[in-house]
């Protein structure tokens, strides 16, 4: 079983979109895994059902027991991140400032305040109309250890992928460079950067693959809207040259991207013409490089 992992330096570049087609083309032989769980938008091109879902637990929050509490005040001095105001009288805990470190629970002198689990989001398996499966999550608002869900979405496809004997795992991963990032990239047979020709793509096109190098995973390119900078273009191609990155494919500027996921569909399935065609090339030459 390979694991193709698809990242971006930057959002916007088209990522998302060009994973989903792949999935469509893999179809049945693919299990899907979508890893941009920060601001996750596969199921809007896969219809995933929802079959399976359960909640994440990572990390902890204070909870203060007001029943317990003396308002000693103890609590609010040491916390280093102000998470712990006086609220009507009370001491609360401010979830979203709240590091779960534990340092208030232990000077705390009527043991008011424990630790609880702390819900960060959910997960799901799905089924999606390529008659594979997803595996996918979302993210609470505001939640942290991202990089933790990830890795668990991750694990699970490829258990999947194990169980049915499946060739691959396609993951669509987050943009930039952070710990999601990370996470998405453990692991990985082959990575494929998505780009687009401009001053901050080509940048961020060489931070990320900076970390992909250090990986040492093997990286292919598609320049999405290849034509729309022909001189940016033309630096990215000789900055994947310089460091032996396999030169997938350029993909033109194209309205029906954009009319593809309007209609909820892939450009391979929302369309016939050239664009389709440079992507079916595109997995085709993913899959040689797989090998």
């Amino acid at each position: 079983m390979k694991e193709i992992v698809v990242i971006s330096g930057k959002g916007g570049t088209g990522k998302t979109s060009i994973t989903a087609s792949f999935a469509v083309l893999g179809g049945k032989n693919v299990i899907v895994a979508d890893c941009d769980v920060d601001a996750a938008d596969m199921h809007l091109l896969l219809e995933p059902d929802f079959q399976d879902s359960e909640d994440f637990y990572s990390g902890e929050l204070a909870y203060i027991k007001q029943g317990q509490c003396v308002k000693c005040g103890k609590c609010a001095d040491v916390c280093r991140f102000d998470a712990i105001p006086i609220i009507n009288n009370q001491y609360i805990v401010d979830p979203l400032s709240c590091e779960g470190c534990g340092y208030c629970a232990r000077v705390c002198p009527t043991d008011a305040i424990i630790n609880k689990d702390l819900n960060v989001g959910k997960w799901y398996i799905s089924n999606i109309k390529t008659g594979s499966i997803m595996v996918h999550a979302r993210l609470g608002i505001g939640a942290d250890n991202s990089g933790k869900l990830v890795a668990k979405v991750k694990s699970e496809a490829k258990d999947i992928a194990e169980d049915e004997f499946k060739d691959y795992v396609i993951v669509d991963g987050s943009p930039g460079v952070g710990c999601p990032v990370v996470s998405s990239l453990s692991g990985a047979s082959f990575v494929v950067l998505v780009t687009e020709p401009s001053v901050s793509g080509l940048h961020d096109l060489k931070r990320v693959y900076e970390l992909v190098h250090k990986f040492n995973i093997k990286a292919g390119c598609i320049i999405n809207k290849a034509d729309i900078n022909p001189e940016v273009c033309k630096n990215i191609e000789g900055f994947l040259q310089k460091e032996n990155i396999v030169h997938i494919a350029n993909l033109p500027y194209d309205e029906d991207f954009t009319k593809a996921m309007t209609n909820g569909q892939t450009i391979v399935e929302y369309s016939n013409g050239h664009l389709k065609e440079l992507i079916a090339k595109s997995w085709k030459k993913i899959l040689e490089n797989v090998k």
